[in-house]
Protein backbone atom coordinates (compact mmCIF):
# COMPACT_ATOMS: atom_id res chain seq x y z
CA UNK A 1 0.00 0.00 0.00
CA UNK A 2 2.89 2.46 0.69
CA UNK A 3 4.28 1.86 -2.74
CA UNK A 4 1.34 2.88 -4.49
CA UNK A 5 0.44 5.89 -2.07
CA UNK A 6 4.41 6.82 -3.11
CA UNK A 7 3.76 6.84 -6.25
CA UNK A 8 0.62 8.66 -6.57
CA UNK A 9 1.74 11.15 -4.55
CA UNK A 10 4.88 11.88 -6.05
CA UNK A 11 3.63 12.08 -9.67
CA UNK A 12 1.22 15.13 -8.22
CA UNK A 13 -1.26 14.65 -10.66
CA UNK A 14 -4.28 13.39 -8.70
CA UNK A 15 -3.83 13.43 -4.98
CA UNK A 16 -3.46 16.40 -2.52
CA UNK A 17 -0.91 14.68 -0.86
CA UNK A 18 2.62 15.64 -1.67
CA UNK A 19 6.05 14.14 -1.47
CA UNK A 20 6.31 14.33 1.46
CA UNK A 21 4.01 12.58 3.45
CA UNK A 22 5.35 10.35 5.35
CA UNK A 23 4.40 6.70 5.68
CA UNK A 24 2.81 6.95 9.11
CA UNK A 25 0.98 10.36 7.70
CA UNK A 26 0.13 7.57 5.17
CA UNK A 27 -1.67 5.33 6.69
CA UNK A 28 -3.17 7.02 8.97
CA UNK A 29 -4.85 8.44 6.58
CA UNK A 30 -6.07 4.87 5.06
CA UNK A 31 -6.55 3.13 8.63
CA UNK A 32 -8.81 6.33 10.31
CA UNK A 33 -11.12 5.55 12.68
CA UNK A 34 -14.02 5.33 10.60
CA UNK A 35 -12.56 4.53 7.49
CA UNK A 36 -13.22 0.99 5.80
CA UNK A 37 -10.07 -0.23 3.75
CA UNK A 38 -10.68 -2.35 0.82
CA UNK A 39 -7.60 -3.90 -1.24
CA UNK A 40 -7.41 -5.80 -4.22
CA UNK A 41 -4.77 -8.23 -4.32
CA UNK A 42 -3.47 -10.81 -6.93
CA UNK A 43 -2.07 -14.40 -5.92
CA UNK A 44 -2.82 -13.54 -2.22
CA UNK A 45 -0.20 -11.03 -1.47
CA UNK A 46 0.31 -8.49 -4.58
CA UNK A 47 -1.51 -5.19 -4.16
CA UNK A 48 -3.13 -4.16 -7.00
CA UNK A 49 -4.98 -1.69 -5.84
CA UNK A 50 -6.91 0.24 -2.83
CA UNK A 51 -9.79 2.06 -1.90
CA UNK A 52 -10.85 3.75 1.53
CA UNK A 53 -14.72 4.48 2.36
CA UNK A 54 -16.31 6.27 4.98
CA UNK A 55 -19.10 8.80 5.38
CA UNK A 56 -18.64 12.16 3.98
CA UNK A 57 -20.04 14.08 6.43
CA UNK A 58 -20.65 13.80 10.22
CA UNK A 59 -24.21 13.91 11.87
CA UNK A 60 -27.09 15.08 9.43
CA UNK A 61 -24.10 14.06 6.66
CA UNK A 62 -23.79 10.82 7.36
CA UNK A 63 -25.90 8.79 4.96
CA UNK A 64 -23.58 10.00 2.20
CA UNK A 65 -20.47 7.99 1.55
CA UNK A 66 -17.26 9.33 0.52
CA UNK A 67 -14.36 6.98 -0.74
CA UNK A 68 -10.80 7.66 -2.32
CA UNK A 69 -9.34 5.22 -4.53
CA UNK A 70 -5.68 4.31 -5.49
CA UNK A 71 -4.37 1.70 -8.21
CA UNK A 72 -0.73 0.55 -8.42
CA UNK A 73 0.73 2.04 -11.68
CA UNK A 74 1.81 -1.49 -12.69
CA UNK A 75 -1.94 -2.66 -13.17
CA UNK A 76 -3.49 0.18 -14.38
CA UNK A 77 -5.88 0.04 -17.50
CA UNK A 78 -6.98 -3.59 -16.63
CA UNK A 79 -9.77 -3.09 -14.73
CA UNK A 80 -8.72 -2.75 -11.48
CA UNK A 81 -10.10 0.55 -10.39
CA UNK A 82 -13.49 -0.45 -12.15
CA UNK A 83 -13.37 -3.19 -9.73
CA UNK A 84 -12.72 -0.86 -6.46
CA UNK A 85 -15.20 1.31 -8.39
CA UNK A 86 -18.02 -1.10 -8.77
CA UNK A 87 -17.15 -3.53 -4.80
CA UNK A 88 -17.37 0.77 -3.47
CA UNK A 89 -20.48 1.47 -4.71
CA UNK A 90 -21.98 -2.18 -3.59
CA UNK A 91 -19.98 -1.70 0.20
CA UNK A 92 -21.70 1.41 0.27
CA UNK A 93 -25.00 0.14 -0.07
CA UNK A 94 -24.58 -2.62 2.46
CA UNK A 95 -23.37 0.00 4.77
CA UNK A 96 -26.81 1.89 4.21
CA UNK A 97 -25.56 5.03 2.15
CA UNK A 98 -27.67 6.77 0.57
CA UNK A 99 -25.43 8.25 -1.91
CA UNK A 100 -22.18 8.82 -2.88
CA UNK A 101 -20.17 11.78 -2.90
CA UNK A 102 -16.47 12.35 -4.21
CA UNK A 103 -15.38 15.63 -3.47
CA UNK A 104 -12.22 16.49 -4.93
CA UNK A 105 -11.87 14.86 -8.64
CA UNK A 106 -9.01 16.53 -10.40
CA UNK A 107 -10.55 17.58 -13.82
CA UNK A 108 -7.35 16.37 -15.69
CA UNK A 109 -7.37 12.87 -14.27
CA UNK A 110 -9.71 11.70 -17.96
CA UNK A 111 -9.16 7.82 -16.28
CA UNK A 112 -10.97 8.51 -13.33
CA UNK A 113 -13.55 10.95 -14.77
CA UNK A 114 -14.59 8.55 -17.22
CA UNK A 115 -14.87 5.32 -14.54
CA UNK A 116 -17.14 7.53 -12.64
CA UNK A 117 -19.33 9.06 -15.25
CA UNK A 118 -19.27 5.04 -16.43
CA UNK A 119 -20.37 3.89 -12.95
CA UNK A 120 -23.37 6.49 -12.77
CA UNK A 121 -21.52 9.64 -10.86
CA UNK A 122 -22.40 13.21 -12.55
CA UNK A 123 -20.25 16.20 -11.87
CA UNK A 124 -22.18 18.32 -9.74
CA UNK A 125 -19.56 20.97 -9.33
CA UNK A 126 -16.50 22.72 -10.34
CA UNK A 127 -13.91 23.78 -7.65
CA UNK A 128 -12.16 26.49 -10.13
CA UNK A 129 -7.89 26.13 -9.74
CA UNK A 130 -8.58 24.20 -7.31
CA UNK A 131 -5.60 21.64 -7.55
CA UNK A 132 -2.23 22.57 -8.01
CA UNK A 133 -0.95 19.93 -10.82
CA UNK A 134 2.95 19.25 -10.74
CA UNK A 135 2.72 19.79 -14.49
CA UNK A 136 0.30 21.81 -15.61
CA UNK A 137 0.00 24.57 -12.41
CA UNK A 138 -3.73 25.32 -10.97
CA UNK A 139 -6.04 23.13 -12.58
CA UNK A 140 -10.16 22.49 -11.52
CA UNK A 141 -11.38 19.80 -9.24
CA UNK A 142 -14.83 18.05 -9.60
CA UNK A 143 -17.37 17.05 -6.83
CA UNK A 144 -19.28 14.24 -8.16
CA UNK A 145 -22.18 12.36 -6.88
CA UNK A 146 -24.23 9.20 -7.47
CA UNK A 147 -27.51 8.37 -5.45
CA UNK A 148 -27.18 4.62 -4.74
CA UNK A 149 -31.36 3.77 -4.25
CA UNK A 150 -34.29 5.14 -5.63
CA UNK A 151 -35.50 8.45 -3.27
CA UNK A 152 -38.51 7.62 -3.43
CA UNK A 153 -37.52 4.38 -1.24
CA UNK A 154 -35.81 6.67 1.49
CA UNK A 155 -37.78 7.20 4.97
CA UNK A 156 -36.17 9.32 7.26
CA UNK A 157 -34.99 8.06 10.57
CA UNK A 158 -36.88 8.70 13.83
CA UNK A 159 -35.16 12.01 15.68
CA UNK A 160 -33.57 11.30 18.33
Amino acid sequence: MWTIFQSHVAEGETYVHDGTTSREAALDYWFAPGVATWVAVKGGERILGMYRLQPNQLGRGAHVANASYMVSPNAQGVGIGHLLGEHSIGEARRQGFLAMQFNFVVSTNSRALHLWKRLGFSIVGTLPKAYRHRRLGYVDAYVMYKLLEDPARWALPEED
